[in-house]
């Protein structure tokens, strides 16, 4: 009877799955090849992985610059925001390198393999608890007003931002443990998994709980608090409303088909899930699709949480009109 194996070659417990493929062992046994989309894996994928960088560094980059050039941290909200700029600039850093092992393997070395990994997994966990941060702060200052006014000043901001990195620090192990370089068959590559099956399917189910279930249960509860507050408002804010309803939804959109697909990998492991080719072939597509919604989250957060502020918005013009003005006056002289 043919044993089946679920190999990772360029994946990690919690998101890069999206690269698994079936090893047969039996007499019977295919190409490993014929299980995945190559033209996926080799041209799409780093194609959009670097579209991926250049809008979610951009964009991120252009949020940093404002907060600490035009703005002042006065409060709990400007500090999360700079911290999930700096957060989603992690991880779209690491985009090109992954992009780049898809198409020709690891040509970097530990050390690289070692940094591009580590910050990939500390800025998708911070991304995330950053956002969990921002909502609890909506929620104190819409719900809680009173309390609110002692609690969300820079101090407390900058406090709490140091434990969400502890936290997200925390969240990436014990996977930060098996960061290393391999030769395979065919090319090296950086991986970050155990060997063991047992311990990758803990992590995929710890990257369910800690990376979406409780996230969204928070961030569930606080967006609901303000809903149900604004609407008993002689005035609601009906622009808020919306705003709230949207950053939920994108959350939940960008997240949680990738943890769902996470999900069944982990049923895999436990023989609970197919063991043939076409499924490895289709479902492996599924995973590099849902993973590439998850990346996309970082280029839409500084729309999302920034852009469409107003105060934002009146420091990005400011910003641009002053730099203009200089570099007329340079011309001029």
């Amino acid at each position: 009877m043919a044993s089946t194996q679920l190999n990772a070659t360029t994946s990690t417990p919690w998101e890069s799955t999206s690269t698994l493929f079936y090893n047969y062992t039996s007499d019977e046994a295919v190409n490993e090849d014929d299980c995945i989309y190559e033209e996926y894996e080799k041209y799409f994928l780093p194609a959009l992985y670097s579209l991926f960088f250049v809008v979610g560094f951009i964009g991120n980059a252009l949020v940093v610059w404002v907060i600490t050039v035009g703005t002042q941290l006065k409060s709990t909200t400007d500090v999360c925001l700079l911290n999930l700029a700096l957060a989603d600039l992690l991880l779209v850093l690491s985009l090109p390198f992954r992009a780049y092992q898809m198409k020709h393997g690891w040509i970097f070395g530990e050390v690289m393999c070692t940094m591009v990994f580590t910050i990939h997994y500390i800025g998708f966990y911070s991304g995330i608890f950053f956002i969990v941060l921002m909502s609890i702060d909506r929620y104190l200052a819409i719900v809680h007003a009173v309390l609110a006014l002692r609690v969300r000043t820079r101090v407390c901001g900058i406090v709490s931002s140091l434990v969400i990195w502890v936290l997200a620090v925390a969240a990436s192990f014990p996977e930060l443990f098996y960061i290393r370089v391999e030769n395979f068959s065919s090319e090296v590559l950086c991986i970050d998994y155990p060997n063991n099956v047992k311990l990758v399917t803990v992590g995929l189910f710890k990257t369910n709980i800690v990376g979406l279930l409780v996230p969204l249960s928070i961030m569930g509860f606080c967006y609901s608090m303000i809903l149900r507050r604004l609407h008993r408002s002689r005035l609601p804010n009906k622009y808020s409303m919306r705003l709230i309803v949207i950053v939920v939804v994108v959350f939940f959109c960008c997240w949680t088909p990738f943890n769902i697909a996470e999900f069944i990998v982990a049923l895999h492991f436990l023989g609970l899930a197919p063991h043939d080719c076409e499924f490895a072939k289709r479902f492996t597509l599924t995973l590099w699709i849902t993973e590439a919604l998850t990346f996309s989250h970082s280029c839409l957060n500084p729309f999302l949480y920034v852009f469409v502020g107003e105060k934002f918005r009146r420091h990005l013009f400011r910003f641009f009109r002053e730099h203009q003005s200089i570099s007329s006056s340079e011309r001029a002289t």
